[in-house]
Parts: structure tokens; C-alpha cells; sequence
């Protein structure tokens, strides 16, 4: 089989996913569009995915987990899933940028990427990629208008990509706008996963933590506690 054999979760967003690499080549995924399950699909989804490849976790060269920014919940149980499969089976952690990936799934579709993860109301967690997913600008928290990203839309076409593009959608109308609602996948993992394992560019299992670019808050219960 071809090396690195790497394990990829992501759990950023609404949807679960998982795939398994061999080399450059994807040999296993599994994937819901089914909003919000992780804690219940993303062990089986493991499962299903190793046991249809016949390897075992420890046969694996590395797991590779999306660091975020995204979902507080969906991050926590896709790094804590990746961190006990790191441990139990002697293997190292990578993590790829969350925005990469939707990068990644937006290669070649436009000059520029600009990854969208949906916060709230009208703020997205957001970067500038080139054309082929490389990374122009660092990742910031924005709060979107009808004149943002005019000055690179005046001369570019731009590909808005992730579930943060629709809600951009609706109060951009430039013709040099592209927009494509999605969540990130595993499988789009790839070649960001494979750079990192061959720079040998593993996580501290003990001590990594996602990148939420923003604290969490919890919301105040609404129903009486008398």
C-alpha cells in the first residue's frame, strides 16, 4: 500500500465526515450532510471507513484532524476523537486549517478563494487564497456588507465557498462574485495533511487544542429552573 496512510476527520461545521488516504489516492470515505450528529456517527464512521480498507488504526502513519475555526461542540469531539485515536494506537496528530480545506474544495474554480465559515448574524470566519488554495492572508473574524471585498472584485473573480458564502450571496450582487454553499470534507484534507506529514509537523497529543478564533459563549437557558 502507499505511504503515508493517513486518517482524516472533520467535524468543523454541520456536517461529519471521514476519509482514509494512501498515498495521493482516497481509499475510504464516509460522509452525512445531516446536520449536527458527530458525537453519534463519527466513531462508526471511523470504524466503517478503516474496517472497508482492512487496515487497523495502529497501521496507519498518521491521523489528520481540522483544527477550525468552526463549531466550538464539533471541533471538540472531532479533536478529542482524533487525540484518543493518536494514543491508543502510538500514531502522531496533524491538524489542517479548516479555511485550507474549503480552499482546497474551491481549487481551480476561480483567481482568488475566499473560505467563509458562518458565525453569527452577519460575521463569517474568513482568509484570501489564491486560485489554488494557497494561503494569501491570515484568518479573521468579519463582518460582511454589501462593499466588502469590493477592491478584489473589481478585477478578479472570486470564489465565496463554504456555508458562510450563502448569507454573502444575498447582499453581493458583483459579477465577478462566485458563490458555492458547502461544508468542509475530509477528503479535502489531502494535500494539506501530506505536507504536514512530511514536514513532520505533528501536534503535542496532550496538550493540542482546536483553534476557535473566538471564546465560547454559552447561551442562558430560557426555561425556568423552578
Amino acid at each position: 500500500m502507499e505511504h503515508p496512510v493517513i486518517l482524516m476527520i472533520e467535524t468543523s461545521t454541520e456536517w461529519c465526515s471521514v476519509a482514509v488516504s494512501a498515498g495521493r489516492r482516497i481509499i475510504s470515505r464516509r460522509i452525512t450532510e445531516t446536520g449536527r450528529q458527530h458525537a453519534s456517527l463519527l466513531a462508526p464512521f471511523v470504524d466503517e471507513a478503516l474496517k472497508e480498507t482492512g487496515l487497523k488504526a495502529f497501521e496507519c502513519d498518521a491521523v489528520a484532524v481540522s483544527e477550525g475555526p468552526g463549531s466550538y461542540t464539533g471541533l471538540r469531539v472531532g479533536v478529542s476523537t482524533a487525540k484518543g485515536i493518536c494514543f491508543g494506537a502510538g500514531i502522531p496528530l496533524l491538524a489542517v486549517d479548516t479555511l485550507r480545506i474549503l480552499a482546497m474544495q474551491g481549487a481551480g474554480k476561480a483567481e482568488f478563494i475566499v473560505p467563509m465559515i458562518d458565525a453569527r448574524r452577519m460575521e463569517v470566519y474568513c482568509a484570501l487564497f489564491d486560485g489554488n488554495g494557497g494561503r494569501l492572508e491570515g484568518t479573521e473574524a468579519r463582518i460582511l456588507d454589501e462593499r466588502s471585498f469590493s477592491d478584489l472584485l473589481e478585477s478578479h473573480k472570486v470564489l465565496f465557498i463554504g456555508d458562510g458564502a450563502a448569507k454573502f450571496g444575498e447582499i453581493c450582487s458583483h459579477p465577478n462574485a462566485l458563490f458555492e454553499k458547502c461544508c468542509p470534507v475530509a477528503d479535502a484534507m489531502l494535500i494539506p495533511a501530506i505536507e504536514a506529514y512530511e514536514k513532520e509537523e505533528f501536534k503535542d497529543i496532550a496538550y493540542f487544542e482546536p483553534f476557535y478564533l473566538k471564546e465560547f459563549v454559552a447561551g442562558i437557558s430560557r426555561k425556568s429552573v423552578l
